[in-house]
């Protein structure tokens, strides 16, 4: 398993040993679950993006009629 130092701020450090202690999980544990999650939500969010732009040069947009009738679906019970 390949291992990997950073630094971290004061107040990273500080907040990371307080939810190590209240959790019972070490602070490497509570980094790389942190870790995990952040790589999982950006590789997502980028993937969502390229086939954004895939849709986008392929000319799939929506019609005026599609965005005007979601625009009256959730503007026609506002106050």
């Amino acid at each position: 398993m390949p291992v990997m130092s950073l630094r971290l701020s004061d107040d990273q450090s500080d907040t990371l040993a307080r939810l190590a202690q209240a959790t019972g999980r070490s602070k490497n544990f509570l980094a790389a679950q942190a870790l995990d999650e952040y790589l999982a939500r950006e590789a997502w969010q980028i993937g969502e993006i390229q086939q954004a732009i895939v849709e986008a040069d392929a000319g799939d947009f929506a019609s005026e009629a599609e965005v005007e009738a979601v625009l009256h679906k959730w503007t026609r019970n506002a106050g």
